[in-house]
């Protein structure tokens, strides 16, 4: 029987497990506070997300600090340490290869933030009301 082609474009299930292992992995690393950078040194740095190639040869890091954004100068860094990471996360993930990773800072919050912003405008709470008369609108009590 011949396998269904997968989705196109969506990770499969192995992709998944294994940049979540990867995220594990440098948040570990990062937790301990091993790298030694001085754009590094007292941050505090978070993997919101990885995303694996199909081949998971590269893994795209998705960072962010804890409230605030990342600065260039920390990119920077995580870009010098990349082959310690590396290192790191080749001995806590079996893998055929050890990984590349490619870091980017993760602006999903922000994001949200600005769409949850532009919903509660009044002009858009407006236009999302059920119009008066129509089912969950809203009844009024007519007494005469």
């Amino acid at each position: 029987m011949a396998k269904k082609p997968a989705t196109a474009g969506a990770p499969s299930q192995r992709m998944l497990r294994v940049a979540e292992e990867v995220r594990h992995a440098l948040s570990a690393v990062f937790l301990r506070g091993e790298m030694h950078d001085p754009d590094l040194d007292g941050r505090h740095i978070t993997v919101t997300e990885v995303r694996a190639s199909p081949d998971l040869r590269h893994m795209t890091c998705f960072v962010a600090a804890l409230g605030r954004a990342v600065t260039k100068e920390e990119l920077q860094g995580l870009r010098r340490v990349q082959p310690y990471l590396r290192t790191q996360v080749a001995r806590a993930v079996r893998l055929r290869f050890a990984p590349e990773m490619h870091f980017q800072p993760d602006t999903a919050l922000d994001y949200a933030m600005k769409i949850d912003a532009v919903m509660r405008r009044p002009e858009v709470q407006q236009d999302l009301a059920p119009p008066p008369g129509k089912p969950g609108a809203p009844q009024e009590d007519d007494e005469a």
